[in-house]
């Protein structure tokens, strides 16, 4: 499928605004004097990419192909002629995309960002032009610039996070045991208020350790960009100036619309100083946290704005120790997690060693009722990052009433590709990873920073009145709180648990993050694969098994020195004897589940006693593909990328080693009537894999074999399947990136589901 390398650079181009300075990024064609390239890159090489009929994302060739004027906020009608802004995606190793600019401009186009580490650039483009561009050997995909919109501690109890071996006590006041110290969780979302005393760090001083803002790519006034080129050389003037321009952090209102702020107290809120306020402790309340605001304060941005934002935090991820992002947004995409922007954003900072945690997405019911099955949005649809749905959890700390919430989106992915001969693949990758508390959680709410007149957040005061009122609380400045629900709440759980993890074992990679916590979840009676994975988050298990593991893996594997099959355990240690939990009184047995390849589910001891070459954070392996990414960097240290290459992990090189046991055979064909397939229930496979069944691999998996994957899902009885777009029962969730959901207010709390 890829038969050459591939190169994209890092660093941010960006538009101007009447609001905002106007800044760009563009590496100089004397760049390779500040990179260490790797001795086998291949400059002027270009990848070769698997011939499909349309490089278009389906819904963009829609809007091209139709005749009524653009309803799309994306399209126009300017002076008779109709325009589109789009992102292209590109994989020529022309650094700067100076022949592609200049295409664009004879078309009559405009260049308005450009992002290199991501490989892509957004453009203003005549409708017309926009397929014979396409048609360019370096173009490899292009977009449509979808708007986006906006989508202990009963938390601590209820995710076994006051559980040993995590923290013993946890009060309003005080706590002891792992709290992801030293652990950077960048917040891409709508900001995060920095005074609020959630984000306190025990001593007055704020967690928030920057407040950065990419709202430069305003959709609707459609002002042309610029295309003049800086090199922003770490260190340099340039640099300086530009992070001075994005720079949010004495801004009175960092997060106007409110979504923001509660997502970041769920991750890492710690109210210690609260008067009046309940615990609402989060997940990991010692972390530090960073702002990166990529949604106004109605909620509103583009993917554009989102894509810079994830730049700025691979670049920055060293720097500031940033290991967990938290995306709690989503984008109604038709494309393929090989080609969609924000899946390749998303897995560029996996390669990076970032834990990025995405919300599932709140489709998973239609207007009418009907349970909808395929309706994961992106980037949650990437098979690198961790996808949460959502449950509900009651109210109670207790687990064993916990449901699955009829809104939180269900797999598989739906992302298509178009071939040569017409024919359209799916990809159908078993999503969400696990679940999380996701329906009335409290959290911080933000305000203007004014003791005198601290305006409510538009979330709150606006649009969602009954988010703030049921609290029962006396709402004081910089102690505000609200309720939220959605998969969006339940990511910056997973987020937290993320950054608790790293602390432990800060050796750890993001895959064998969501190993550890798929491994270590609880199955959700009566809840299949589809609807929640490998089950419900359990702290206490996952940092049990993440203790037992060596610390030194992230090192080893970016220094090569580490091979399938070595000793993954630290030394003196075993594997945990139990292989359950006990919280608040009832204990279970963990799922002991893992997906790998994409949709194939595996177990075994092997898994975390062996090295196993999926853990290494440049591998992404799903369907039949085995792609590899890393970075060259500006500097010697190797801190700062410069940019991207990626090539096909080709060869004899493993996957799995032996001893590792492979399910998909025990899951048959997918029927959800017959609850086979990807519908067989979680605990069913759990019980049958503490069972001892399944293969195990007696020479593992290579990548040369070949591996086989079934691509049918059978439509059975009262089942709807999504197409890939997250339109559900003809509702349009807006149309781009949205906080995972738009909002759900919540569902019930004493009901069943």
């Amino acid at each position: 499928m890829f038969d050459s390398l591939t190169r994209f650079t890092v660093l941010i181009e960006r538009r101007a605004t009447p609001m905002l300075w106007v800044l760009s990024l563009l590496l100089l064609l004397t760049s390779a004097m500040f990179a260490t390239p790797r001795a086998n890159a291949q400059p002027g090489r270009q990848v070769k990419m698997e011939k499909r009929l349309h490089k278009m994302s389906p819904d963009l060739k829609s809007g091209l192909d139709s005749a009524q004027a653009p309803k799309e906020r994306w399209a126009r009608v300017k002076s008779g002629r109709r325009e589109v802004q789009v992102i292209f995606t590109v994989g020529d190793a022309d650094a700067d995309m100076s022949d592609l600019k200049r295409d664009i401009k004879r078309a009559g186009g405009t260049i308005d960002a450009t992002m290199p580490s991501l490989r892509m650039l957004t453009a203003t483009v005549p409708a017309h032009r926009v397929a014979k561009i396409a048609d360019r050997n370096d173009v490899l995909h292009v977009a449509p610039n979808r708007p986006t919109q906006r989508t202990a501690s009963l938390l601590e109890k209820s995710t076994g996070a006051v559980v040993s071996p995590v923290r013993t006590s946890s009060t309003k006041t005080s706590y002891s045991g792992p709290d992801g110290t030293g652990i950077g969780i960048a917040i891409v979302d709508s900001g995060v208020m920095k005074n609020h005393r959630a984000f306190d760090n025990g001593s007055a001083v704020t967690r928030v350790k920057k407040n950065v803002q990419f709202l430069t790519t305003n959709l609707a006034d459609w002002t042309n960009g610029y295309d003049d080129a800086t090199s922003l050389q770490p260190g340099s003037a340039a640099l300086a100036t530009y992070e001075a321009a994005i720079d949010n952090s004495a801004a009175l209102v960092q997060d106007g619309y409110g979504h923001g702020t509660h997502v970041a107290s769920i991750a890492a809120g710690r109210p210690k100083s609260y008067a009046t306020a309940p615990d609402l402790t989060g997940l990991a309340p010692n972390a530090n946290i960073y702002d990166v605001k990529v949604l106004n304060d109605f909620g509103y941005g583009t993917l554009s704005d989102t894509l810079e934002g994830i730049q700025w935090v691979i670049y920055h991820a060293k720097e500031y120790n940033i290991r967990v992002m938290n995306l709690s947004l989503a984008m109604d995409s038709t494309d393929s997690w090989q080609y969609d922007p924000l899946c390749v954003a998303a897995r560029s900072a996996v390669a990076q060693g970032i834990t990025v945690v995405v919300a599932a997405g709140n489709f998973g019911k239609s207007l009418f009722g009907k349970e909808v099955y395929g309706s994961i949005s992106s980037p949650g649809n990437d098979p690198s990052v961790i996808t949460v749905g959502s449950v509900n959890h009651k109210a109670t700390a207790v687990r064993s009433d916990d449901v699955l919430n009829t809104f939180s989106s269900r797999g598989p992915t739906r992302g298509k590709l178009t071939l040569a001969d017409g024919s359209v693949r799916r990809d159908n990758l078993l999503k969400p990873d696990l679940v999380a508390p996701g329906n009335l959680v409290v959290g911080a709410a933000a305000t203007k920073a004014d003791a005198a007149a601290p305006t409510w957040n538009n979330l709150g005061a606006l649009f969602y009145p009954v988010l703030v009122t049921p609290t029962g609380i006396t709402q004081t400045y910089r102690e505000k709180q609200m309720y939220l629900s959605g998969t969006s709440v339940s990511a910056p759980v997973v987020s937290g648990a993320a950054a608790v993890l790293l602390q432990v074992n800060p050796g750890l990679t993001p895959p064998m993050v969501k190993a550890i916590l798929q491994y270590t979840a609880q199955p959700i009676a009566g809840q299949n694969l589809l609807q929640q994975g490998a089950g419900l988050v359990n702290l206490a298990g996952a940092v049990t098994l993440a203790k037992v593991l060596r610390t030194d893996v992230s090192a080893e594997i970016a220094d090569d020195d580490i091979s399938a099959g070595d000793t993954l355990l630290a030394d003196g240690k075993s594997m945990p004897s139990a292989r359950s939990t006990t919280i608040e009184g009832q204990s279970f047995n963990w799922s002991r589940i893992i997906f790998v390849g994409g949709n194939r589910v595996a177990t075994g001891d092997a898994l975390f006693k062996k090295f196993q070459p999926i853990y290494n954070p440049r591998f992404t392996w799903a369907n039949n593909i085995v792609l590899e990414r890393y970075a060259d960097y500006w500097d010697a240290n190797k801190q700062f990328p410069y940019w991207f290459w990626e090539m096909p992990a080709s060869g004899t090189k493993p996957l799995l080693t032996n001893g590792v046991i492979d399910g998909t055979s025990l899951l048959g064909a997918s029927s959800a009537t017959g609850k086979t397939g990807m519908f067989t229930l979680t605990g069913t496979l759990s019980g049958w894999f503490t069972a001892g069944s399944g293969t195990s691999l007696a020479s593992g998996v290579v990548i040369s074999e070949g591996v086989v994957i079934s691509e049918g899902v059978v439509i059975s009885e009262g089942v709807v399947i999504s197409e890939g777009v997250v339109i559900s029962e003809g509702v349009v969730i807006s149309e781009g990136v949205v906080i995972s959901e738009g909002v759900v207010v919540s569902e019930s709390v004493t009901g069943g589901e």
